[in-house]
């Protein structure tokens, strides 16, 4: 096709991110919330956690567990008492630094996924893909409703960015253009 005016030839701009219908911009802002509201849980079990880390970790956790009224045997309250224990031991400064790594990490996911960038949907697909082994690990050792809903949860959303990265890839998408 050409330009009457200058008898250029005319290349059809490629398609971007502003051409999405809302459902999809709202798909992608709903895990982006997701994201960041993982990323807020996490930094406020890591400021609990270091407060905690001043008081005796397994008395605490025996109390609760009496509580509770639970059997100290058991499954659950005996992996209660071994990280317990394990958290007791860690280093503050190990221990922060991992959850800062992880926050800022879940909150970056989340603004790039938010403002639709290629980058954002790459960083939750392999971050989000990173996780199925051990969720389809812990299902086929325990399965349970909840395991069962986080696997086919987790799933759908690194289906869902993948199936838009090869969408931008096959349309030819610009990887970073702002809606």
């Amino acid at each position: 096709m050409t330009d009457p005016a200058t008898s250029r030839a005319v290349v059809p701009a490629a398609p971007d991110a502003s051409d999405e219908p809302a459902a999809q911009r709202r798909a992608l802002r709903a895990i982006a919330t997701l994201e960041a509201f993982k990323g807020l849980v996490a930094a406020v079990a890591a400021v609990g956690l270091l407060h905690l880390l001043d008081h005796d970790l397994h008395a605490m956790a025996e109390a609760l567990i009496g509580h509770v009224g639970l059997d100290p045997g058991g499954h659950y309250p005996t992996l209660l008492l071994h990280y317990a224990d394990v958290v007791q031991d860690t280093q503050r400064r190990q221990l922060m630094l991992t959850a800062a790594a992880y926050v800022l990490v879940r909150w970056t996911e989340a603004w790039g996924l938010w403002h639709q960038r290629a980058w954002g949907e790459w960083l939750g697909a392999l971050s989000g893909a990173v996780y199925v082994p051990f969720e389809l690990r812990h299902l086929l050792h325990r399965p349970t409703l909840g395991a069962a809903a986080i696997v086919a949860a987790n799933l759908a959303v690194v289906a869902y960015l993948g199936w838009r990265l090869w969408r931008r890839r096959t349309l030819g998408l610009q990887a970073n253009v702002p809606p």
